[in-house]
């Protein structure tokens, strides 16, 4: 009997950007489920990620429970998010989150905007 295969997990956070959703949330006035992520064609490089505030679950949303926040994946972009980490960055001009996507392969010079291939399948 063949042993069923375990995919990745679609998105990992780093403490950093766990710690930065919750602070968001904590001070949202409208009940907050969790952060949605996804992806959509657009900038130069031809796609970019998407994120807002999801006040309820969708149907075949991806439910990533980390670190105290829940993360609702986009179904249409789970193979473009496979295996990505998701971090919170501050330095001297600006701050944000970003994005460590094994299925990236460029980026626009202005890093609005991603090329992403949808994740390979495994054996």
């Amino acid at each position: 009997m063949a042993q069923a295969t375990q995919r990745p997990k679609v998105m990992s956070l780093t403490d950093a950007a766990a710690e930065r959703v919750r602070q968001i949330i904590a001070r949202s006035e409208q009940p907050v489920l969790g952060l949605r992520v996804g992806v959509k064609n657009g900038g130069c490089a031809g796609m970019e990620y998407t994120m807002e505030w999801a006040s309820e679950k969708k149907p075949f949303d991806e439910v990533i429970e980390e670190k105290g926040v829940k993360v609702l994946i986009d179904p249409k972009a789970i193979l473009f998010l496979l295996g990505t980490e998701m971090d919170f960055q501050t330095s001297a001009l600006k701050s944000g989150f970003t994005f460590n996507n094994p299925n990236q392969t460029s980026a626009c010079g202005c890093g609005e905007s991603v090329q992403l291939k949808a994740a390979a399948a495994t054996a």
